[in-house]
């Protein structure tokens, strides 16, 4: 089964939740942060604007992002978890 976005929607795949500090200290499942960063793996088409001209997201397949902590849906298909947004949660792309 596949997911396609609608609108201005992004699917992502999150990272990983931290498990070990930076000093190496193991830290709890119920203690670990949920993730803000991960790759895109869907873009919807885009929304129209007040002229109805339609916008592209700015975000493309294999970036990664920072979203917001709250924003959202977490979806399971296949056994694999996924996050569905808008692309207006999307703060930043990361680059190397």
């Amino acid at each position: 089964m596949s997911l396609k976005p609608l609108g201005d929607r992004v699917i992502l795949k999150q990272d990983e939740a931290e498990t070990t500090t930076a000093s190496g200290i193991l830290i709890a499942s119920s203690a670990q942060e949920k993730p803000q960063r991960g790759t895109i793996i869907a873009v919807g088409e885009g929304k129209l604007d007040n002229s109805g001209n339609l916008v592209k997201p700015g975000v493309e397949v294999g970036d990664s992002v920072i979203y917001g902590k709250y924003g959202g849906t977490e979806v399971t298909i296949d056994g694999e978890d996924y996050l569905i947004l808008r692309a207006d949660d999307i703060y930043a792309i990361l680059t190397k």
